[in-house]
């Protein structure tokens, strides 16, 4: 049975979901003030329902990563990721201040709040370096699925994440990644997590028995296609582990473009869904691509069946 949540909103700020006690998200809609880092929404903190904390903010060697969030590394010569832009294997990362993009919070569509559920839908603009508006998203963001654990020790909760974007530029957008701009295996792109830094070393689990400890399970998931793929950390000043499982709704099989995961267990915690790994694809004027996502956040240490069967359990 899911636990209630409590929802605060901070007009004009942020979202926050807590349940017994512990603040298990909050959405952040009003910008940064470093343009360089891509000005965009993203989900931090992000705690399990006992409180471990599984997400980083603005970590010392990636400044522009930020929880969990919307990015589009490379997009017709523009970057809604932030940072250096890869220009390719002889130039390698430049900091071009002029390719960075961002995405413009302009309205929530709908806010509904339940007992044991949020749901809100929001309005975005995505806007090149030089003003020009480039497309419309529609994004759809649930919290559900609050379950505590048998004597309260924890528990689990999830998180879905819809993308409908419309391209509303009188040209093609093109959607790559730093692989094909010619570096291999740095495929990131699409919705991205970057966890704290404590869960580095941290073991990557796929479905069939795919995946293992540390960069071994993640290199063998890299660049790969799967329904889901599982994260499992150990925290450093409180006892115990934290599982993050991400998966893609059953209708990510027939979106625009294949998509393949993006994952690091060294020397940084980090997963994508990559929309764009291996090729670019092209979005044509006036035309649109939805995705969903699920990321189900859990107090200790699952295995690829505890994953099976809660993804199972809750269907889509």
């Amino acid at each position: 049975m899911s636990e209630p949540i409590t929802v605060t909103h901070t007009h004009g700020e942020r979202v926050a979901v807590a349940s017994g006690g512990t603040e298990l998200m909050t959405y952040v809609y009003a910008p940064d003030p470093v343009a360089y880092e891509s000005r965009k929404p993203y989900v931090h903190p992000m705690r399990t329902l006992g409180g471990s904390p599984v997400t980083g903010y603005r970590p010392s060697d990636h400044r522009w990563h930020k929880g969990l969030q919307m990015t589009a590394s490379h997009l017709s010569g523009q970057n809604f990721w932030g940072g250096h832009s890869y220009m390719g294997p002889e130039r390698g990362y430049e900091p071009i201040h002029e390719r960075i993009g961002r995405m413009r919070h302009d309205a929530f569509d709908a806010f509904d709040v339940a007992e044991d559920r949020l749901r809100f839908t929001e309005l975005l603009t995505w806007i090149a370096n030089g003003g020009e508006e480039w497309a419309r998203e529609r994004r759809t963001v649930e919290v559900h699925s609050v379950e505590a654990e048998e004597g309260g020790e924890g528990g689990s909760w999830a998180l879905d994440w819809t993308l409908h974007l419309t391209n509303t530029r009188s040209q093609d957008l093109h959607f790559g990644s730093p692989t094909t701009a010619g570096r291999e295996m740095a495929g990131y792109t699409g919705l991205h997590w970057r966890g704290p830094r404590d869960f580095a070393g941290g073991d990557v689990l796929g479905p069939d028995g795919r995946g293992g400890a540390a960069e071994a399970g993640a290199a063998d998931m890299m660049g790969t296609r799967a329904p889901w793929l599982a994260f499992t950390g150990e925290h450093d000043g409180r006892d115990g582990h934290s599982t993050l499982v991400f998966a893609h709704a059953p209708e990510n099989a027939g979106a625009i473009h294949d998509s393949h995961w993006f994952v690091r267990s060294e020397p940084v915690p980090t997963v994508a869904f990559s929309w764009a790994f291996h090729e670019e694809f092209a979005l044509p004027p006036g035309e649109s691509f939805s995705y969903r996502y699920r990321v189900v956040v859990a107090d200790g240490a699952w295995d690829g069946d505890r994953v099976a069967s809660c993804l199972k359990a809750h269907g889509w």
